[in-house]
């Protein structure tokens, strides 16, 4: 996807995390909304640098620097939330383009996509663009509420309580 795909991307993903993580749709949602919004647009940018140095699509679309970045708030307490924006702008570049990226540079240079992305400069993008974000707000609300959930009845029965 193209800068414009990946800002769309961030500025969706960020309502709808927003929401996500605080539902009540009043001020605590727009103060979620704000706190993670810049971080996942810096994360969702943070990529495409590459394209100033190194090779695009391979330098800074890898697993290598979204671990280095995911790490990041272990080591400093700001921006923990970039690594959602690096995340989500994989994750469009492999469903929404044909290209794909090098998720295992630098140690293989091949590229990986999905056979339903489109080209970056077709007009269908925008569209692309809003359904993979639908997507990421639909796993990360199965992964706020869902998973804990699913994870708390394992425990239990894992000690013999059920529910």
């Amino acid at each position: 996807m193209n800068k414009r795909g990946h800002v769309l991307n961030a500025i969706l993903l960020s309502i709808g995390l927003g929401y996500v993580f605080e539902p009540s749709g009043g001020v605590e949602t727009f103060r979620t909304i704000a706190e993670v919004s810049i971080p996942i647009v810096l994360g969702a940018l943070f990529p495409d640098v590459d394209t100033a140095f190194g090779r695009h699509r391979k330098t800074l679309h890898n697993l290598l620097v979204l671990g280095v970045v995911a790490a990041y708030p272990i080591y400093f307490d700001n921006l923990q939330f970039v690594w959602m924006g690096v995340l989500t702008h994989y994750v469009l570049d492999v469903m929404g383009s044909r290209r794909g990226i090098a998720l295992f540079y630098p140690v293989l240079d091949t590229e990986y996509n999905l056979p339903f992305g489109v080209p970056v400069s077709s007009r269908k993008a925008d569209t692309v663009t809003v359904v993979v974000t639908a997507v990421e707000l639909a796993v990360a609300a199965i992964v706020v509420f869902e998973v804990p959930q699913q994870l708390a009845r394992m425990g239990l029965a894992a000690v013999g309580v059920s529910l």
